[in-house]
C-alpha cells in the first residue's frame, strides 16, 4: 500500500468543524494531486501526514492563531463614507450593511488595497462618522478541528514546473462568512432585497417543463448522500419547491414523499413522488397542509428563488412535527431572470448566512448547520468539464422546529423593515 512521502502526490479530504453563536459548521474540501515537494502545510500538518495511507483520518485542534492570524483590533478601523466605492449591482446602488461583506477593491485611499482586490471584509456598522471596516479573516480567534482523510496516494511522474498551493489559505478562503458578526443579525432584508429581474407571475415562467438537472452529477450525489443521512425510514417527507427528480436516495424507504411545485408535468416524471400539488410558493406561502404532518422538509436549489422566506419559513414550522428538520441545498447556479436580486450580491458562504437568518428571524427553530462541499473532480462526461475541472459546490444549512413552536401571527418580514 503506498504512504504519503515527500515525493508523493495524493488526494486528500480536509473537514473543518466550528462553531458559532448562530450554529454549528463543517466546511469540508477536496484536495486532488496534492504535491508534498512543492506545497505548503503548516509544519505540524505536513509532519502527521508523513507516513500515513488511504482511509488514514488525521486529526487537529487548531487553537485562535495557530493555522490563521488571530483576531486582531488593529485591523478593524473606521473609514469616511466616501470611502467606499458604490457600484451599481444589478441597476441597484451596492450600499454598506452592517455584517455583509465585501471585495476590497470597493474601498479607496487605503495603502495596499486596489481596485481589483476581491479579497473581503466585514463591515462593522454604519454611522454618520464613517463605516467600520473589519479586515480580520472571517475566522479570525476560532477554535477549530480539522480532519484530514486520505483518499489517494501515488507517486509522481516528474516535477516539473506547477503551481505552489497554501492548502490551509485554500481551504479556510470563504468558511467564517456564514456566521454572524458579534452574534449580532446581519443586514440583508434592507433595500428591497426579493426584487427580481422578471417579475413576471411565476407560473407563466416555470410553465413549460425543464427536465434537466441544475447542477453537475457530483453535487448531485453529495446532496443524495446528505438526504441520506439527515433522514430516516419511515418518514414522511415533504420535498419543497419540487421538480422531475428529488435526489433522495432510492435505498431510503420513506413512508411517503410529497412534492410541491409548480409543474404539474415536471412531478409527474419524478417517479419518487408518491404524491404532489401545485402551488406557487410566493403568492401561497401558507401551505396546503395539516399541522405538524412532515417528519423533514427538503428543499433543493430553490430557496434562492422565495421572495417571501421568512412567511414560508414559518409556515414550514407550522406542518413539521415538533423536533423535525427543514434541510435546504443549494449551489451557484441559478435562473438569473427569478433569482432573488440580494442573493446575486452575495458571496457563496454568505448565502449560508442569510439562510441561517431565515431560521433565526422566524423563532421556530433551532439546532441550526451549515455545511459546505467544495473541489471535488467534475465528472468527464459533463458538459462543463473542458471550461471546469471541479464540480459544482454544495451548500447545505438545515434546522429544527423547537419542542414547541406556536404560530406567530405578524409578517416577519414586515417587521424588520420597519424596524
Amino acid at each position: 500500500m503506498k504512504k504519503i512521502t515527500q515525493d508523493a502526490l495524493a488526494s486528500l479530504e480536509f473537514e473543518l468543524e466550528w462553531s458559532s453563536a448562530t450554529g454549528r459548521h463543517k466546511d469540508i474540501y477536496y484536495a486532488d494531486k496534492v504535491n508534498f515537494w512543492r506545497d505548503i502545510f503548516p509544519e505540524e500538518i505536513r509532519r502527521s501526514m508523513m507516513g500515513a495511507s488511504p482511509g488514514d483520518r488525521i486529526q487537529f485542534y487548531l487553537r485562535p492563531g495557530e493555522v490563521l492570524s488571530d483576531y486582531a483590533l488593529g485591523k478593524r478601523f473606521m473609514i469616511n463614507n466616501a470611502q467606499f466605492e458604490r457600484r451599481q449591482i444589478n441597476d441597484r446602488p451596492l450600499e454598506p450593511r452592517f455584517g455583509r461583506f465585501y471585495p476590497k477593491g470597493l474601498l479607496k485611499g487605503l495603502p495596499n488595497v486596489f481596485s481589483n482586490n476581491v479579497e473581503p471584509f466585514r463591515c462593522g456598522g454604519v454611522e454618520a462618522e464613517g463605516i467600520t471596516a473589519d479586515f480580520n479573516h472571517p475566522l479570525a480567534g476560532k477554535e477549530m478541528a480539522l480532519t484530514i482523510t486520505v483518499h489517494k496516494v501515488r507517486e509522481k511522474a516528474s516535477d516539473r514546473g506547477g503551481r505552489m498551493e497554501e492548502w490551509m489559505e485554500t481551504v479556510t478562503a470563504g468558511p467564517g462568512m456564514q456566521a454572524r458578526l458579534n452574534g449580532k443579525p446581519t443586514e440583508f432584508f434592507l433595500d428591497d432585497p426579493f426584487t427580481r429581474s422578471n417579475e413576471d407571475e411565476d407560473v407563466q415562467f416555470y410553465r413549460k417543463p425543464r427536465l434537466v438537472t441544475h447542477v453537475d452529477d457530483k453535487a448531485l450525489e453529495i446532496i443524495s448522500g446528505l438526504y441520506g443521512r439527515l433522514l430516516e425510514p419511515g418518514m414522511k417527507v415533504l420535498d419543497l419547491m419540487s421538480s422531475w427528480k428529488s435526489h433522495v436516495p432510492d435505498s431510503l424507504d420513506l413512508e411517503s414523499l410529497v412534492g410541491l411545485g409548480l409543474n404539474k408535468e415536471e412531478m409527474e416524471n419524478n417517479a419518487q413522488l408518491t404524491d404532489h400539488v401545485v402551488h406557487d410558493l410566493n403568492t401561497m406561502t401558507k401551505l396546503p397542509f395539516d399541522d405538524h404532518t412532515f417528519d423533514a422538509v427538503i428543499c433543493t436549489v430553490s430557496v434562492e428563488y422565495m421572495v417571501r422566506p421568512l412567511d414560508v419559513f414559518q409556515d414550514v414550522a407550522r406542518i413539521l412535527k415538533p423536533g423535525r428538520r427543514f434541510i435546504h441545498t443549494f449551489s451557484n447556479r441559478w435562473f438569473p431572470p427569478k433569482v432573488a436580486s440580494l442573493w446575486q450580491e452575495l458571496s457563496e458562504f454568505e448565502r449560508m448566512g442569510l439562510v441561517l437568518e431565515y431560521f433565526s428571524a422566524s423563532g421556530t427553530y433551532e439546532g441550526l448547520e451549515t455545511h459546505s462541499f467544495r473541489g471535488w473532480p467534475r465528472p468527464i462526461g459533463d458538459r462543463y468539464y473542458s471550461d471546469m475541472m471541479t464540480a459544482d459546490p454544495v451548500y447545505a444549512v438545515w434546522g429544527q422546529t423547537k419542542s414547541s413552536c406556536g404560530a406567530i401571527s405578524i409578517n416577519l418580514l414586515s417587521r424588520q423593515k420597519r424596524d
